[in-house]
């Protein structure tokens, strides 16, 4: 029986010839990924379990993302605890203020992950790198620690879903777009526990910002991981870029699948993900009068430079609604930089918008954007649980750049076509 590319990619780093959906396996580890909430959890169990050495510290990365620079007290005692663990391991890559950037966004920017890596990270969406040919998972703190002390971690092999996709989107229609309307189509749950393996004539079709955009949301269908083909894009993305040698895998043609989806790229609309689910989706013509108070352009999700390049073309010459708070977060210095270069900076400071260094803030309701009693938010974050980016009777709505920056002009929810 053939293998998909996540099982060929585990089955590799398990030193077996094969492996099948449900198998247990212990698998070495190319990268453990920490961020400024759950590496002090982590060193803690590492700690505690008498660990006195990490396996690899080139293997290892730290990145102080979630509310840094330090919002308060609190967040600023994790911080303390992850240098002094980076410092005295000597950890190669950790990302402190001025070198940090939002986690997803940069370790791929850096050249950190890689294709045919198999990777850990106590952060949900660390499934970013799939968009890569990479197997990235996200796992709990415990599970973080024994990563770095032993370079290995326990998986259970999962089942597949194809997405076999074909056409190409229009203009103003995303990555961001493509993985709400597969959202919406198979539910929060549809993918639990099982690979999302994106294939067909249309992946060439999108850039690497769009796939990074798609894999990072495998988790919010409930995938274990989200993850495309390696083509000429994805080479060249790497290519001078990635440390290291990179391994290409592919799937076998008799490789099983507990489903396959096709979708046409083409008939897609720019979709809003309405509170509180991210399965909740409804395309821009079917969304009606809702008006805002918030709009934030950034996070794991898209906050890269397409994305602000986006944003930055259709706010060019305008003003956002004097009711509307516009947040927009470069999601790494080096992002940040290009956009001060391309005068994307000037256009959303002109346009009313505040503009932020790199950082998660908002998204998870911590600073930088906290939504009181019943406002609303267009966000191009990842979720829109119950009180994710504030008060519990406060609404978010999931959308790509596009609709995010055309709904900061227009005071409610907006297609671009509409400003």
């Amino acid at each position: 029986m053939g293998m998909t590319m996540t099982q060929k990619i585990l089955a590799a780093h398990a030193g077996l010839e094969s492996v099948a959906a449900g198998q247990l396996i212990r698998a070495d580890l190319d990268m453990v990924l920490g961020n400024d909430i759950t590496t002090p959890v982590a060193v803690n169990e590492f700690d505690k379990a008498g660990f006195d050495s990490v396996s690899d510290k080139s293997k290892i990365s730290i990145v102080m993302d979630h509310f840094t620079p330090n919002k308060d007290i609190k967040a600023a005692q994790q911080c303390v605890k992850c240098r002094a663990f980076a410092k005295r391991f000597d950890i190669d890559n950790f990302f402190d203020v001025g070198k940090m950037g939002i986690e997803h966004a940069l370790l791929p920017e850096q050249g950190i992950v890689k294709a045919g890596d198999c990777i850990i990270g106590a952060d949900s969406h660390t499934c970013t790198y799939g968009a890569l040919g990479a197997f990235s998972t996200g796992v709990g703190s415990t599970d973080m620690a024994a990563g770095m002390a032993t370079g290995q971690a326990w998986f259970k092999v999962p089942e597949a879903i194809r997405f076999n996709l074909t056409g190409k989107l229009n203009e103003n229609v995303t990555g961001k777009d493509v993985i709400l309307h597969i959202i919406g189509m198979i539910g929060v749950d549809g993918a639990l526990y099982k690979s999302m393996e994106f294939t067909g004539d249309g992946v060439k079709n999108l850039s690497m910002d769009d796939r990074l955009c798609i894999a990072n949301m495998a988790i919010e269908a409930g995938g274990k991981n989200g993850i495309f083909p390696v083509d000429e894009i994805t080479e060249e993305y790497m290519t001078g870029r990635v440390k290291g040698q990179w391994q290409k895998f592919e799937a076998d043609e008799d490789a099983e699948y507990a489903a396959t989806y096709d979708i046409d790229l083409g008939s897609l609309k720019p979709t809003v993900s309405f509170p509180h689910l991210p399965e909740n989706t409804r395309t821009i013509d079917e969304v009606g009068e809702v008006p805002i108070d918030q709009v934030v352009i950034g996070s794991c999700t898209n906050g890269r430079l397409e994305d602000m390049a986006l944003a930055a073309k259709i706010l060019e010459g305008k003003k956002v609604h004097p009711d509307v708070r516009t947040i927009i977060i470069p999601a790494t210095q080096d992002i940040y930089r290009e956009c001060i270069t391309r005068g994307y900076l000037t256009t959303f400071i002109d346009a009313g918008c505040v503009v932020s260094t790199p950082t998660c803030g908002p998204c998870l309701g911590g600073y930088m954007g906290i939504l009181a009693e019943g406002e609303r938010c267009v966000a191009t974050t990842n979720r829109n649980f119950v009180g994710r980016m504030g008060h519990v009777e406060s609404e978010v709505y999931l959308a790509s750049p596009a609709v995010a920056a055309a709904s900061a002009i227009a005071g409610k929810i907006a297609g671009p076509d509409e400003i």
